[in-house]
């Protein structure tokens, strides 16, 4: 079993700031990456930032320069610090891992939380 916890949603005014976190518990062999989704009312799920085990990250066009991806191997636990806030960041974040299980080394799989609700407004 595999479970992913995630923290740090809530209401925030424009310009301001805000911390998600997110940790993976269970029988974990190794996660290859980790990264933050999120989800608008009426929108496609899309990736926000992604960061891989050795550390290499990748952001979407509209956050790079305000958001960052952080990894803690050896808590398998992923941030992403959300700076100058904006309305159209308004939408339910999901973290995901990349990861084999213990009783299965060579196979990877995608698990994800069960998403945290972040809203941008005056």
């Amino acid at each position: 079993q595999v479970q992913l916890v995630e923290s740090g949603g809530g209401l925030v005014q424009p310009g301001g700031s805000l911390r998600l976190s997110c940790a993976a518990s269970g029988n974990i062999f190794r996660i290859y990456s980790m990264g933050w989704y999120r989800q608008a009312p009426g929108k496609q799920r899309e990736l926000v930032a992604g960061i891989t085990s050795g550390g290499s990250t990748n952001y979407a066009d509209s956050v790079k320069g305000r958001f960052t991806i952080s990894r803690d191997n050896a808590k398998n636990t992923v941030y992403l610090f959300m700076n100058s806030l904006k309305p159209e960041d308004t939408a339910v974040y999901y973290c995901n891992a990349n990861l084999a299980k213990t009783d299965s080394i060579w196979y990877r799989t995608d698990y994800w939380g069960q998403g945290t609700q972040v809203t941008v407004s005056s």
